[in-house]
């Protein structure tokens, strides 16, 4: 999912007395708690430090470096939301990259688009998605669909060596712009995604809070996107509990219009989901007076 480095926002995360597991974003001057019932599984990887614990009200919970990165609880609505709008603002999405989404949580979601032909999801750590399996099953049940190809590596090398015009949508599931991560954030590399899709083709990237991030992450996200090519760009909102603020947002860029969608087909899509719709698609357009992109 997201949020693997937190430095910059999160000074100290802690298991209290074991019974909650607290991640303090010291920049927003707030914190949020999750009530423990045990620890489930702890490692080191050759990337980072996963644990993963039973809450008491949120499901499983997976931690990475300290940090929330998804609950069984309310993921939906971030994974439903960084898949959805994006296929259905593409007239014809057929060929889909995930770049990181090691929990399989927005991989599912793509998957249940009946038009797209092959997803490639590139994931650097590949024990968070042997995890997930484990502890996120339910997330995972696509995973073996004859239409997908796992690549455990970078992101950044992947979509720079990938031909020009070969992707119809690429989701950027990544983790904040801190360590490994801060490239996909950059021009260059929203450059290298503009040669990677096709006429009509759109990205779209997890953005973090508009009440914490605006000024910091996502108007320079806007910038970047624009610098490299993309006609428009436009950040879409959800309600997302267990991250700071429990405001997030996507941001999508793309060389056609993107705030237009296949309204008829979301209306009468072929699969359920839980927070998705036509309607929330619309309203998460809209835009408050305080984005000032334009």
């Amino acid at each position: 999912m997201v949020r693997h480095y937190r430095e910059m926002m999160v000074m100290s995360n802690r298991l209290d007395d074991g019974t909650w597991f607290t991640e303090v974003c010291e920049e927003g001057g707030s914190a949020f708690s999750l009530q423990i019932r045990e620890k489930l599984h702890d490692e080191t990887s050759d990337y980072q430090h996963i644990e993963i614990y039973s809450t008491s009200h949120y499901g499983n919970l997976m931690v990475i470096d300290g940090f929330v990165m998804l609950t069984a609880l309310d993921n939906f609505l971030y994974h439903e939301m960084m898949a959805h709008p994006a296929l259905f603002a593409h007239p014809d999405p057929r060929r889909v990259v995930i770049i990181g989404g090691g929990d399989c949580g927005t991989l599912r979601e793509v998957l249940r688009h009946s038009s797209v032909e092959q997803v490639t999801q590139v994931e650097i750590d590949e024990r968070v998605t042997r995890l997930s399996e484990r502890y996120f099953p339910e997330l995972c049940e696509s995973n073996g669909d004859p239409r997908v190809r796992f690549h455990f590596g970078d992101g950044i090398r992947w979509m720079k060596d990938t031909a020009a015009g070969s992707i119809d949508v690429i989701i950027v599931d990544s983790t904040d712009p801190i360590g490994p991560a801060k490239g996909l954030f950059t021009e260059a590399f929203y450059r290298d995604c503009h040669l990677a899709l096709g006429d009509a083709g759109i990205v779209v990237q997890q953005s973090e809070s508009p009440l914490y991030h605006y000024d910091s992450i996502i108007r320079p996200m806007h910038t970047a996107m624009r610098g490299a090519g993309f006609g428009d760009s436009v950040s879409l909102q959800f309600p997302q509990p267990c991250y700071p603020s429990g405001w997030w947002t996507a941001t999508m860029a793309g060389k056609g219009d993107i705030r237009r969608f296949r309204e008829a087909d979301a209306c009468h899509k072929s699969f359920a989901t839980r927070y998705y719709n036509a309607d929330i698609h619309q309203a998460a357009l809209a835009q408050p007076p305080f984005f000032d992109i334009d």
